[in-house]
């Protein structure tokens, strides 16, 4: 197993497999690791700035406080990462296709990203915050969305008998997403 510390790692290619590595206050700087095999790879403290990470392999991967900033991260299955202490912010990040399915990730920041067909089902997104996102075709289904933030997210589509919702924050042009289920017409 190797370690890496405070380090910065820019223009790299990661695309083949990184065995069992841990990266404690690491930068990396357009560094690419689409379709890498990040499986078993502890991030601690470490930040990714325009990054390719779609379609990585995250099996019992580690993201301990860990942003993300400005990366394309397509189609990634955070749900089968570690969700010891699991713990990441999203900033101008696209998102389109992932799965957070049944992970606790509370808090989490996502601000300006695209997430489209993103599963949330059976997540807990307790005080998230979805500043300026897509959320187009995301999944909401047993998701606890308690005081989560949508004042200005957009194109979502949110069951409020399925999902937990007290205290939850919507715009009120928002709020059409709350009632799709039942077929009405809401004029603005």
């Amino acid at each position: 197993m190797s370690y890496t510390q405070d380090n910065t790692f820019k223009g790299l290619d990661f695309t083949r497999s990184i065995p069992y590595s841990e990266f404690d206050n690491c930068t990396f700087i357009a560094c690419n690791f689409e379709q890498s095999d990040l499986s078993q790879v502890k991030f601690n403290d470490c930040t990714f700035e325009e990054c390719n990470l779609s379609l990585a392999k995250l099996t019992h991967t580690a993201f301990r406080n860990v942003q993300f900033n400005s990366c394309k991260m397509l189609g990634l299955r955070f749900d089968a990462c570690n969700p010891f202490g699991i713990d990441f912010s999203f900033d101008h990040c696209q998102l389109k296709h992932s799965s957070y399915f049944e992970l606790k990730i509370r808090k989490t920041r996502f601000i300006s990203c695209q997430l489209e067909e993103v599963d949330f089902a059976h997540s807990d997104l307790s005080e998230a915050l979805f500043d300026n996102c897509d959320l187009r075709g995301a999944v909401f289904d047993q998701t606890t969305l308690a005081k989560t933030d949508f004042r200005s997210a957009v194109n979502y589509i949110i069951n409020p008998e399925q999902n937990k919702i007290k205290k939850a924050k919507f715009s009120l042009s928002g709020v059409s997403g709350l009632l799709n289920k039942y077929d009405i017409f809401i004029e603005q």
